[in-house]
Parts: structure tokens; C-alpha cells; sequence
């Protein structure tokens, strides 16, 4: 394989960018062993077609909502928001952002990627906290290959899909130790799953939470030399990989 094209996506850049904990290993640039192990991941992806699918209930419910949470964004910004659909890429990264706004994706003013929580506790839990590394570094992707000056992260919160609720209700049913789902005590407990999922009580204002990030051209450059170090192992690591047994 030529290791030395191989694209990194804008969605796994902050497992990259970890440091290493070695001081030395920081100032030769060295990645770290959550860089690494992500690293192998590609390689299986790159060299055999295959990949983990870990698919968790709030990844589930993000990927049904994302038109819900930019309709919702749309009307709480008071204008009209598409998701986009066009996948960037460069010499170094690739990445599908979901938002932008200015002339074209390639010459875009902001970009703008939804995040929709899975609950309201998880919504608020990102008041007062700084934004998370991956995302960080995930929008000076999009800016890289956008064009961009400034970024946002928009959390969004929207009713959870029927299905996750009722598949929330069918567990805490197992695990309750009543007759049925006609039990008082089950119907009280599934009200709450209920309301707890649903969220269009709440003003729509106070349902989107918004992050900014100004594009930084020093960070987009260390990326790139990220992924050329991360390049560098790949070809290394296959070169082992193929060798292993004849030592």
C-alpha cells in the first residue's frame, strides 16, 4: 500500500493530536500510544476493508436527529441552515461538515457541526466545561479544508426517536421485577424514561448551546506534520506486520 497518501479524517484528528506522556517524546513530535492504536484501526480499515461498528444509543439517536437539530438551529439563529453534503479534501485530511455558510463548502465564511445530545443532563453537562479536544481539532480540520476563519460546535437538543425510547422502557422493564408492563410501579417509571427523552416542553433557545473556534494556522500545520508522522508508521507498521515471522 502507498502509506503515503492515506488521508486522515477531520472526526479522528484529536485521537492523532494526543500527546505522548514522555517529555522527550513530546519535543521530538513523537505520537502517542492513543495516536498508534487509532493508527492500527486505519491500517485494518486502508489494507482489509473492515472496521469496528460501535454503534452506542446516543450515536444512534445523533444520526437520526441531525435534520431535527439543524431545523432547530435554524430557527433559534433565525435563518435557513442545510446540511451539506459534499466531502472535502487536501493533501493531509479529509472530512463532511455539516453546515456552512458563505458562497461554496471550498469557500466558506463558517462552518457550523451539530452535535445532538442524548439528554438534557448531558446537554447541560457542557456549560462550564471547555470543548473537547476531538472537536476542537476537528473544526480547524474543516477550516483547513474549507477555507473558514471561525467554526462553531452546536449542541442541540431534540426528542429522542420513539424507537431508542421504547427500547429504554423494554430494558428497564428486564430488569424490574414486576408481572407486566401493565404494573403501576413499571407504568410510573416509564413515564418518566418518557419525559425524560422529550424535550419540546423546554423554549428552543434554551436547547442549542453554542462553542466558537477561531482558526489557527500553527495548529493546522502540526496536524499536517501529524500526518506525515502518522503516515511514516503506517508504512512502518505494515512493514513489520509482513516481516513478523521470518525473524
Amino acid at each position: 500500500m502507498n502509506w503515503s497518501e492515506t488521508l486522515i479524517r477531520c472526526s479522528s484528528l484529536g485521537r492523532l493530536m494526543t500527546e505522548p506522556k514522555e517529555k522527550w517524546a513530546k519535543e521530538v513530535g513523537a505520537l502517542s500510544k492513543t495516536a498508534k492504536t487509532h493508527l492500527i484501526s486505519v491500517y485494518i480499515r486502508e489494507k482489509y476493508g473492515r472496521q469496528k461498528d460501535v454503534v452506542t444509543k446516543q450515536m444512534q439517536k445523533g444520526l437520526e436527529v441531525e435534520e431535527e437539530s439543524i431545523t432547530l438551529l435554524s430557527r433559534v439563529q433565525k435563518k435557513m441552515l442545510v446540511k451539506n453534503e459534499e466531502r472535502l479534501s487536501n493533501e493531509y485530511i479529509t472530512g463532511l461538515p455539516d453546515i456552512f455558510e458563505g458562497k461554496s463548502i471550498q469557500d466558506a465564511t463558517s462552518i457550523t457541526d451539530i452535535k445532538s445530545s442524548y439528554d438534557l443532563f448531558s446537554f447541560l453537562g457542557n456549560i462550564g466545561e471547555p470543548l473537547d479536544n476531538d472537536y476542537y481539532y476537528q473544526l480547524q480540520g474543516y477550516m483547513a479544508l474549507s477555507g473558514a476563519e471561525v467554526a462553531y460546535i452546536a449542541y442541540c437538543l431534540v426528542d429522542t426517536p420513539q424507537h431508542i425510547i421504547e427500547g429504554e422502557k423494554y430494558r428497564l422493564l428486564k430488569s424490574m421485577n414486576v408481572i407486566s408492563e401493565e404494573s403501576v410501579e413499571f407504568i410510573t417509571e416509564a413515564m418518566k424514561i418518557e419525559k425524560n427523552m422529550k424535550f419540546t416542553d423546554i423554549p428552543k433557545e434554551e436547547r442549542v448551546l453554542i462553542f466558537k473556534v477561531d482558526r489557527s494556522d500553527s495548529v493546522i500545520e502540526k496536524i499536517y506534520q501529524k500526518v506525515i508522522n502518522a503516515r511514516k508508521f503506517l508504512a512502518e507498521f505494515e512493514e513489520t506486520h509482513l516481516n513478523f515471522n521470518k525473524s
